[in-house]
């Protein structure tokens, strides 16, 4: 059977001639080509008569071609990456690594590409030599390397005068594949660039605030607000409105408030983008929460629960029926949680629904939905249908009011596992917070199961992290007495460097505070006891304070005794 595709014909030769296929395998799997509809390759994939590595080594052999597995993207630099466009790049498998004695290294997945090897020469004006390298490999190198050149956008950024801003597109090349990265105007091209670099620096948060006389742009990273860049005043109207018209807001509306999203792809990576706008002095702001639906943890394991408080959670979203309550100021990860919770436990026996505000990852197999009071739909009255739909599991947002308190406890009271947060500094807080809603404590301590209170701490970076002798003030302060730990115990610091920004943090870890009502515990509930003294309670059986699971992991080199200090400080 004769091969008529050109590209087919060079690798079945290729094959024929390394001993990797006969002349009856090519009539056969060219056969499957032709009802399948796909290339040579696929199908000799499909029938596992090639590998990705055979086929490496025969293009190796048929070309003459140098192999190599791993590709060092951050060395490589940018006078070779510069001439060459992302899109070039990506549709011809292929990233530029060096020059050597003026001929310029080039990777690449597939051999056969030869009018875009000559396109490179012309390119560089000067030769080009291939190396052969696995797809994969290949393009994690381009979106890491096209993806670097945001940060470089955001240095020149901060050096721009309020003239170089209207000619900021002509030295930046667009690195990810954004909405509408093919188009040319200057400030979409800012937008991209800002949207692009938070998303390299892991922001969870864009702010950007306009003011008398110039804009700040500022991301939260792990927690803290880090100032990027001041764009001049004239530019505000243009970047709101890129901003609103990505979001699907109403341009012309600047009186009210709006919310909108985003969801785009950057190097590969889904990213959902919630847009909140407010009416300010100057200009309307803008919040953008960045949420990156393949970074979520939704495993127990993963939020850093010590072994006794892992034990204690995994015990409690395996009940049937009750009450777990998880509390903590907004931006504790409260919400992750949730999600770890019922991404335990989500089987295919068990009906699970959610009521959110809003829904901020899909989890498969389960019934989410998010509130929208302009009809009417409340966390109350969503919770009360969802009653109707014979539920075994249900995660309720947030338990904001008496009437959605009392739906979750009844429910907890009828054979349902009910989850959800509540705003309140600690465990034992909770308590009072239903109380106070008008919750009867009978109630109260014939419903909840377990409440968790969390915060988020900087974890050091594990690059420039050292360690240090504290002092017996600093053990203290942490709660740690000389007993526990010696005069002078070993704790842990960031000196920071370039992968943490020079912050001395890298990413963010749970620190935990699980109370377990006991007999006595229920006891104080009834007699309406105040939180102080339930929290006391609750230490003398055992529960370990939220500093306390934070002085643990500054003994562990997680984390910082400053930066525990900080998270808790108003707790003790």
């Amino acid at each position: 059977m004769s091969v008529t595709n050109l590209a087919d014909r060079h690798l079945a030769h290729a094959l024929i001639h390394a001993g990797k296929l006969t002349e009856e395998g090519l009539g056969s799997a060219l056969a499957q080509r032709e009802d399948k509809g796909a290339d040579l390759e696929s199908v000799l994939t499909a029938q596992n008569v090639l590998s990705k590595d055979d086929l490496l080594n025969v293009w190796a052999e048929q070309y003459g071609l140098e192999v190599i597995r791993k590709i060092d993207s951050f060395n490589i630099p940018d006078s070779v990456i510069i001439p060459v466009p992302i899109n070039f790049a990506r549709q011809n498998q292929l990233i530029p690594l060096d020059e050597v004695d003026g001929v310029v290294r080039v990777a690449c997945a597939d051999p056969r590409m030869t009018e875009a090897f000559d396109d490179l020469e012309l390119l560089y004006e000067r030769p080009v030599r291939l190396l052969l390298a696995p797809l994969d490999v290949v393009v994690s190198a381009i979106n890491q390397v096209y993806d670097r050149g945001t940060a470089h956008a955001a240095a020149a950024m901060e050096k721009m005068t309020d003239e170089d801003f209207n000619t900021f597109a002509q030295d930046f090349e667009e690195a990810v594949d954004l909405l509408d990265a093919e188009d040319e105007a200057p400030i979409i091209r800012l937008v991209n660039s800002l949207l692009s670099q938070a998303v390299k620096e892991h922001a969870s948060d864009i702010h950007i605030e306009p003011g008398e006389r110039e804009m700040v742009v500022r991301f939260r990273i792990d927690g803290i607000l880090y100032e990027k860049i001041r764009p001049p005043k004239k530019l505000q109207a243009s970047i709101l409105s890129r901003v609103k018209i990505q979001a699907g807001l109403d341009i012309a509306e600047k009186r009210l408030p709006q919310d909108g999203r985003i969801r785009l792809k950057l190097a590969g990576k889904d990213i959902d983008i919630r847009v909140a706008t407010a009416p300010t002095s100057y200009g309307e702001r803008i919040t953008m929460r960045l949420l990156d639906r393949s970074n979520i943890m939704l495993d127990l394991t993963d939020l850093g629960f010590a072994e006794d408080c892992f034990k204690g959670m995994h015990s409690l979203v395996k009940r049937s029926h009750g009450i777990i309550l998880v509390t903590g100021p907004t931006g504790s990860g409260k919400t992750t949680t949730l999600y770890a919770c019922l991404s335990s436990i989500n089987k295919p026996d068990l009906n699970i629904l959610t009521i959110e505000d809003p829904v901020e990852y899909q989890l498969a197999g389960v019934s989410q939905t998010q509130v929208n009071p302009k009809i009417s739909l409340t966390f109350a009255s969503g919770l009360r249908s969802f009653l109707r739909h014979d539920p075994d599991v249900i995660m309720v947002g947030e338990i904001r009011d008496l009437e959605t308190a009392e739906i979750a406890i009844q429910a907890a009271l009828t054979g349902h596992l009910v989850l959800s947060t509540i705003h309140t500094n600690d465990a034992p807080g909770a308590i009072t917070r239903l109380a106070d809603m008008g919750v009867e404590p009978f109630l109260v301590a014939s419903s909840v199961v377990g409440i968790l209170a969390q915060r988020l701490v900087r974890t050091l970076c594990q690059t420039c992290k050292e360690p240090y002798r504290a002092s017996p003030e600093e053990a203290r302060e942490l709660g740690l007495s000389t007993e526990m730990v010696g005069t002078n115990p070993t704790f842990w610091r960031g000196k920071g460097c370039s992968s943490c920004l020079g912050t001395g943090y890298q990413g963010r870890i749970g620190i935990y505070e699980l109370m377990l009502p006991t007999e006595e515990i229920r006891q104080l509930i009834l007699q309406k006891t105040d939180s102080n003294t339930v929290k006391r309670k609750a230490m003398s059986l055992g529960m370990r304070t939220l500093r306390e699971d934070g002085a643990r992991k500054v003994l562990a080199g997680i984390t910082s005794s400053a930066e525990v200090l900080r998270v808790t400080g108003e707790d003790e």
